[in-house]
């Protein structure tokens, strides 16, 4: 099955990771969780505790299948920093899955990797998706080639649905 690289920091959407990581976990993918420092617990904004397996300045996109970006604050943070960006952005250019929800978008904007995309998230980020050169439609979900994406809590349910039937696209490409 494939290996989902998770990026995540504190004060993240805790539900937003919690059911998505779930259902990719029972469905049969492995989760490595990706952050600042290896070795960290980092907390979501309801307290779920996440450890941090790998830190993004020490992970290649080739170690990974698809990439799963929770909302929150998590993405804000993260997109302050260096390798996470670049992560993302190497991720984004690879044409590998990318699953992102509600504030996730923020570090694809930094990551500049959204020109002339379209792509859904939460409403206080609508213009700064668009000002990224982006089509903002507002449905549950958007695909547009790699990216999956969606608005909010409520959408986690067609999000999950159709960031694991990207998967399944993915594994019948490349059989292995």
């Amino acid at each position: 099955m494939s290996r989902i690289a998770v990026l995540i920091t504190d004060m993240f959407e805790d539900i937003e990771y919690t059911k998505p990581a779930e259902a990719f976990r029972e469905a049969g993918h492995d989760l490595v969780h990706v952050g600042l420092t290896a070795g960290e617990t980092v907390r979501g904004k309801e307290g779920t505790a996440v450890t941090i397996d790998r830190a993004a300045s020490e992970v290649s996109v080739d170690e990974f299948d698809a990439l799963f970006i929770p909302g929150g604050y998590s993405p804000d943070k993260l997109r302050a920093h260096d390798a996470p960006v670049e992560f993302v952005r190497r991720f984004a250019e690879s044409d590998k899955p990318v699953f992102i929800i509600c504030h996730a978008p923020q570090i694809l904007i930094t990551a500049q990797v959204l020109k002339g995309r379209k792509i859904t998230g939460w409403k206080s980020i609508v213009q700064d998706v668009r000002n990224a050169g982006a089509e903002y439609i507002n449905q549950e979900v958007v695909i547009d080639g790699n990216l999956v994406s969606s608005r909010k809590p409520e959408d986690i349910p067609a999000f999950i649905a159709a960031s694991l039937e990207k998967l399944r696209e993915v594994a019948v490409a490349v059989p292995g």
